[in-house]
């Protein structure tokens, strides 16, 4: 048999309820949850269940909630002795990967991505950052489009932020500059490019500001190398030094995410099976694009999970 991918997803994933049925159900997922509210010093496991979705959204608020869903539905995949060769997250998913391989524990990472949410809606005052996700385009035509526009301003920075699959590549900068690839996206052989709801041009330049306030709260815990190699989105390579993972963790809030990369990287490694852990499916959808032939599984409640058990004894 080929090699097993754990993989977590990152900020768009979330909705309200999520991970209900594990934390009822399994008692090590319900844990998660308490540690999490204890950690935070607010009902988490309240906004997460109850909503409203609006609150869930505030980017503060969805990344601790995504990461205490995906590792409650994590520990509840632990139970069927079902175990990865690597550990990948997209984005804030990197941080659930983190956990799921060792590498923190979860009440500093929850506290940690708390900070991290925080300091991304802070970096760029609200409404002057947009992201924008543009079909259909090359990389190299669409970072040269990108430099083009960002050359007329300093209002119109706009860089590759998550290069997520072939023919999706999410851009992201201020609001001029990510307008003007909007209109302009036919030029890099785009298709079109959809404008995305977020609240701040995220991994860009203009998230140093974050990353250097990251860098203080995370010198303040204790990482450990990782168990089971994490590929790091800033490189799209396994690393298992905590020093090396706690500064690939500062660049990447204003690096771009390398998915498509890290996905050709693990199957290069003979990974074959690549298991989606935490709310909805769309690290599914991405590999998908990048390897159709691979076995793609998602573990986003139980239902799913009992799927996966079935399948893999």
């Amino acid at each position: 048999m080929g090699k097993i991918a754990f993989v977590f997803p990152g900020q768009g994933s979330q909705s309200v309820g999520m991970a209900k049925d594990a934390y009822d159900q399994v008692e090590a997922s319900q844990a998660i949850f308490k540690q999490a509210d204890e950690a935070l010093g607010f009902s988490l496991s309240t906004l997460v269940f109850e909503g409203p979705d609006t609150d869930l959204k505030q980017t503060k608020n969805t990344q601790p909630a995504l990461l205490t869903a995906s590792i409650a539905l994590f520990e509840a995949l632990r139970e069927k002795d079902i175990t990865a060769d690597y550990m990948a997250g997209h984005s804030l998913g990197e941080y659930s990967a983190l956990v799921a391989s060792g590498v923190i524990s979860f009440q500093d990472a929850v506290s940690i991505v708390r900070a991290r949410g925080t300091f991304m809606e802070e970096a760029v005052p609200g409404g002057r950052g947009a992201m924008a996700a543009v079909l259909g385009a090359e990389r190299e035509a669409l970072a040269e489009l990108c430099a083009a526009i960002s050359s007329q301003g300093e209002d119109y920075l706009v860089e590759l932020a998550n290069l997520n699959s072939p023919g999706q590549i999410v851009v992201s900068g201020l609001q001029d500059g990510v307008n003007e690839v909007v209109q302009r996206v036919k030029e890099a052989g785009g298709k079109r490019a959809i404008p995305l709801v977020v609240s701040g041009p995220f991994h860009t330049s203009l998230m140093k500001g974050a990353a250097e306030k990251l860098q203080e709260r995370l010198a303040q815990v204790t990482l450990h190398d990782a168990a089971v190699p994490v590929i790091a989105n800033v490189t799209a390579e396994p690393v298992t030094d905590a020093e090396k993972i706690k500064n690939l963790l500062v660049e990447q809030v204003y690096s771009s995410v390398k998915w498509e990369d890290t996905v050709l990287y693990l199957v290069e490694q003979g990974v074959d099976t690549f298991i989606e852990i935490g709310p909805g499916n769309v690290l599914t959808g991405l590999i998908k694009k990048v390897d159709k032939s691979l076995k793609l599984y998602n573990v986003n409640n139980l239902e799913s999970l009992n799927v996966l058990a079935a399948e893999l004894s």
